[in-house]
């Protein structure tokens, strides 16, 4: 089963997506105009912000004929929080499950 934290990680480990994400964090946009910033076509666009909405990371509305996409805050602190406590759990393993070694 694939959590939260793994769609996200996925999401944010291609490159072309996270400067999407950069893109949409500053100012709402549209394919169309997102592509235009890339060497890529629309419909390879839409591939990455669909990876990225399912990770919870964009939301996108409607707008007459457009769909405007712009960074989910929620989601993207979700994300961070759930790395938080990841790593936590890694760095911390005797905190995380109550024993202390020493």
């Amino acid at each position: 089963m694939q959590t939260s934290l793994d769609r996200g990680l996925r999401a944010v480990s291609d490159p072309t997506r996270r400067e999407i994400l950069r893109m949409v964090a500053v100012t709402e946009s549209s394919a169309g105009d997102i592509a235009s910033r890339f060497s890529m076509t629309r419909p390879a666009v839409s591939q990455h912000l669909t990876a990225l909405r399912k990770a919870g990371l964009v939301r996108v509305r409607a707008m007459a004929q457009q769909r405007l996409y712009s960074a989910d805050a929620e989601g993207l602190e979700a994300l961070f929080n759930e790395m938080e406590r990841f790593w936590e759990q890694v760095f911390e393993p005797e905190s995380a499950n109550g024993s202390e070694s020493g």
